[in-house]
C-alpha cells in the first residue's frame, strides 16, 4: 500500500529491497544507526573471541553514547575516514579521563586502543573500517 503525500508534505524516504521500492516511515537516527553499528561490533569482536561486548539493548551509557557520537562524527564529518574516526574517539575518551591500560576498564577508565590509530592491531584498526562502513550505508541510504 502505497502512501500518496500531500501538497507540501514530503514523501517518505524509499529504498529498494528484492527489486521492489519500500517506503520508509522516517530516516534512521544516530541512536538507531549507533545501535546497528554496534551490533556489527559485537559480532566481529565475538568472531574474534571477544566476548566482552553486551548487546546494545544492555550497552552503559557511556558505551551508548560513544557509539552515537561516533555516528555524529560521521555524519557530520562524511569525507572522514577511519583514522579520523580513531581520532574522534580518542579524544572525546581522553576529555572523559580516560587513559591507557593493557586491559580495557571501564571502572578504572583505562582503555587499550588509546593509542595513535597506526599502532592498533589490525584487528582493532578495522573496526573502526567497519564502524564507518555501517554508518554511511545507513545514512546515503536513507
Amino acid at each position: 500500500m502505497s502512501k500518496i503525500p500531500k501538497k507540501n508534505e514530503e514523501a517518505a524516504p524509499k529504498i529498494v529491497y528484492k527489486d521492489k521500492i519500500v517506503e520508509v516511515e522516517k530516516e534512521f537516527d544516530s541512536v538507531q544507526i549507533a545501535g546497528v553499528a554496534h551490533e556489527v561490533n559485537r559480532a566481529y569482536c565475538l568472531a574474534l573471541g571477544d566476548t566482552s561486548q553486551p548487546e546494545w539493548k544492555d550497552a552503559p551509557e557511556w558505551q551508548a553514547k560513544s557509539a552515537i557520537d561516533g555516528v555524529e562524527f560521521h555524519r557530520n564529518n562524511p569525507e572522514a575516514g577511519p583514522e579520523a574516526s580513531h581520532v574522534s574517539w580518542l579524544i572525546k575518551k581522553v576529555e572523559d579521563g580516560w587513559t591507557y591500560g593493557p586491559i580495557k576498564s571501564p571502572d578504572l577508565k583505562k582503555h587499550p586502543c588509546i593509542v595513535p590509530f597506526e599502532d592498533l592491531p589490525v584487528e582493532q584498526q578495522a573496526k573502526d573500517f567497519i564502524f564507518r562502513a555501517v554508518v554511511h550505508a545507513l545514512l546515503e541510504r536513507l
